[in-house]
Parts: structure tokens; C-alpha cells; sequence
């Protein structure tokens, strides 16, 4: 293909861990220049669990930081630890962020409005055990029933299409709040956006433990033009992400009391047609031709 097609730089994306390997092996027999794109943080603490696949991960990212002309991030964070890693790289490391495509919005039909009924709050994507705990959001939820007066007729957490269905049920049970969340399955992508742009709020979960990392539909979030409430971390890039946005609607994600505040905060600013949305300027500089 090389021969054939004649590219002037070979790129290889992680998180297949082998297409580094592949554009390694490419710039070596070519001698065109390689850019290795990391997706997300490599060699971590404690991931990959297994330690030959450690060993491994570390082996292809210092071959990485070697050789290749070029090592892109999606987030500073990330960009900074391994610059701190590997400083002889430094000036070889880039951040080119996750967006979102215009075109998969311009496409869409028109936004549906909700009639009368509770505050849907959309997670849409997988909810991770522990990288996007919901334990404490469902203490939240208690608490905003037991203290504040909240029921499923003011308040409803859809997550689509979660994965971890049977952790959410069994959390959801423990506080009592099953009547709270609805867990739909899977839909097209397609579907999944008209169903963001819908929603009366977006609903992101992040850990400490990926303080380094953005979801990388948080990005469509803010093109769907809705508010979003952020379950983070607040030293962390996905907050960072965020607050850029100016989204307000912040509370660290094993904070039960700071999550049931921002959630009573959200029902009565919806009432009063107060809710904060992402700000327009950052929104445009989210999209992937920014």
C-alpha cells in the first residue's frame, strides 16, 4: 500500500495497542516520519491489571516516545503525564482534543420538546463500575427524596445503554430509588444523538481515577445544546472540560451530599426557566473542524 499510494506520514492509533507496533515496524522499513496517537493513557496505575500486558503497554509507549515524529493526546492531562514521563519527548507531544462532527448534527430532525412529565437526565454510553461509579448518585437520590421532597414525578436519570445494567439495579434497590432510573438498551448512533438533543439535561459521570481522560461524548454533549450535569472530579480534565463550557452544574462524583444539591439546584432552575446551558463559544470550539 505504501508503494502503491505513496502517504507522506504513517499514523497509528491506541487503543489498539498493536497498530503501534504496525506503524513502528512501517517507519522503520519506510523511513516515513510516524505520528502514534494515543486515544487515551497507556501503561496507568494499576491498568492494565495484568502484569505482562503491562509490561507490554510500557515496552510500546516508550517505543512510541523513541521514535515516533510525533505523539498526539486528547487531553492535557494525559499530555502532561507522559511529558513528565518521558521528558526527552517533551517537545514531541501534542493535544489535539476529541470533538464532535457538525454534520451528524446538521442532519437531525428538529429537537423534540418534552411535555408534562418528570426531568429526564440523560447518561447516554456505558457506566463504567468503578471509572464512572453511580453509588453515590444514588444516595443523592435518596437524600433529595428524603429531604427535599423529590419524586420519579419530578425527577428520572435514563441511562442508555449502560452495559453494567445489573450494578444500577442492584445500587438503585439499596437506596430505595429504582422508581428514579430507566435502563434502555442500545440504539443506533443516529438515534443516540436525537435522543441527547432531546433530553432535558445530559448527565456525565468521570472518576478521579480518570482524571487524565474527557469522555469523548462529553463533546457531543455540548453541541447538543442542552444543560449538563458534570459528576467529576473537580482537579480533573473532564471538569476542566466543563467549567471551559461554563457548565455550573458541577459536584465531585462520590459526593452524595454535593450531587443532590446540584440536582435540587437543576430541578429549580428548570422551574423557574433559569437552567444554565453550554456556553455558545465553547460549543463551536468542541466541534472536530475547530
Amino acid at each position: 500500500m505504501i508503494k502503491a499510494l505513496r502517504p507522506r506520514v504513517i499514523w497509528s492509533t491506541y487503543p489498539i495497542a498493536t497498530a503501534h507496533l504496525i506503524g513502528r515496524a512501517l517507519h522503520r522499513r519506510t523511513g516515513l516520519p510516524w505520528v502514534a496517537d494515543f486515544r487515551d493513557p497507556m501503561a496507568q496505575d494499576g491498568y492494565p491489571e495484568d502484569p505482562t500486558t503491562w509490561r507490554a503497554y510500557q515496552d510500546i509507549e516508550r517505543a512510541a516516545m523513541q521514535e515516533a515524529a510525533c505523539c498526539v493526546f486528547t487531553t492535557p492531562g494525559a499530555a502532561r503525564v507522559y511529558r513528565e514521563r518521558y521528558p526527552k519527548a517533551k517537545a514531541r507531544i501534542e493535544v489535539i482534543e476529541n470533538g464532535y462532527d457538525e454534520e451528524s448534527f446538521s442532519s437531525l430532525p428538529p429537537r423534540v420538546v418534552n411535555g408534562p412529565g418528570p426531568l429526564t437526565l440523560l447518561h447516554s454510553g456505558i457506566v463504567y463500575p468503578s471509572e464512572r461509579d453511580p453509588t453515590a448518585l444514588m444516595a443523592a437520590l435518596a437524600s433529595l427524596r428524603d429531604h427535599h421532597g423529590v419524586t420519579p414525578a419530578h425527577l428520572r436519570i435514563r441511562f442508555r445503554a449502560a452495559v453494567h445494567d445489573e450494578l444500577l439495579q442492584r445500587l438503585a434497590w439499596a437506596q430505595g430509588v429504582e422508581a428514579f432510573i430507566d435502563i434502555a438498551p442500545a440504539v443506533g448512533y443516529r438515534q443516540a444523538l436525537t435522543e441527547m438533543v432531546s433530553a432535558d439535561a445530559l448527565l456525565v459521570l468521570q472518576a478521579s481515577n480518570c482524571n487524565e481522560q474527557i469522555p469523548a461524548k462529553l463533546y457531543e454533549y455540548l453541541r447538543a445544546g442542552r444543560p449538563v450535569v458534570g459528576l467529576t472530579d473537580p482537579a480533573g480534565d473532564t471538569a476542566s472540560a466543563l467549567r471551559n463550557a461554563e457548565v455550573s452544574y458541577l459536584a465531585p462524583l462520590d459526593d452524595a451530599d454535593a450531587i443532590a444539591k446540584q440536582l435540587a439546584r437543576l430541578l429549580a432552575d428548570t422551574r423557574e426557566g433559569r437552567v444554565t446551558l453550554p456556553s455558545v463559544a465553547a460549543v463551536a470550539a468542541s466541534s472536530r473542524r475547530a
